[in-house]
């Protein structure tokens, strides 16, 4: 495949993927000024420098929540100013790359997107390194073409990322294919990140899915945080507090060096 051609060790202010254990923590959309600022305050004082803040939010049900729009991204530039945080933010139309290329530090496709290729096309024209979540119900083999098409069209900076594939299975929202993680590893350099958040559906699950990805050779975790999960306005059921994201920070800490990689 093109893409075993990349080296994998894509560069973001002093943070390598592959070489560090990447935490890009934050809510599942913007929600307000004040709920951003409150979160990012909180991520620094951590010293966690990767936030997920999406201001459009593709939704299965149209009347769900579904982002600020141009007010998520007003608020992203004012974050963007006022704090040092590398921003991680869905992308779902290829006419906002212009504003996306300025203002994210990773552009990030959803699940549902993985296959629309003309955007991929576009992306592959970046100037930022594209997150690239599998679709809950592709194989890793289509998985890896569409990352191959971001390839094709100039972008040799491409992260993977494992959120869960649909099963008969109904006690967690999807299910987490850690199998995934070592087969993309096989067969490319590029990084994989995991989102255990969108994998469950349920904040019980998550600490133990977050250790379990580690082990698979994970070199990142995307996780839902807010300051007060039960108040969230979308995926508040698999959203955590930060005393929980604490507890998964000081394992994955000492976990991580375990396997080749530094968390600091």
């Amino acid at each position: 495949m093109l893409i075993s051609e990349s080296s994998g060790n894509i560069r973001i202010g002093n943070h390598t993927f592959r070489k560090d254990f990447i935490v890009i923590a934050g809510p599942c959309a913007i929600e307000s000024r004040e709920q951003m600022e409150e979160i990012a305050e909180e991520l620094i004082l951590r010293k966690v420098f990767f936030l997920r803040a999406a201001p459009y939010k593709p939704r299965t049900s149209p009347h769900s929540f579904q982002g600020l729009g141009e007010e998520g991204l007003a608020i992203i530039r004012e974050l963007k100013a006022k704090y040092p945080l590398h921003v991680v933010g869905e992308i779902v139309d290829s006419r906002d790359l212009p504003v996306y290329n300025d203002l994210f530090d990773i552009i990030q496709v959803g699940a549902r997107n993985m296959q629309n290729f003309e955007l991929l096309k576009a992306l592959g024209k970046a100037k930022r390194p594209v997150l690239l979540k599998r679709g809950f119900g592709s194989t890793v083999e289509e998985w890896l073409h569409a990352a191959e098409y971001l390839h094709k069209y100039g972008n040799r900076e491409v992260i993977l990322c494992e959120r869960g594939i649909r099963t008969f299975e109904p006690q967690t929202r999807n299910t987490l294919d850690l199998s995934s993680i070592v087969l993309a590893r096989n067969h490319t350099e590029l990084p994989v990140v995991v989102d255990p958040s969108h994998a469950a559906g349920r904040r019980d699950l998550i600490a133990s899915l977050s250790f379990a990805a580690v082990a698979a050779g994970a070199d990142g975790l995307l996780l839902e945080v807010q300051v007060d999960p039960d108040s969230a306005w979308s995926d508040a059921r698999q959203t955590i507090s930060f005393s929980e994201f604490d507890r998964i920070l000081q394992v994955l800490k000492k976990l991580a060096p375990l396997f080749g990689k530094k968390c600091d």
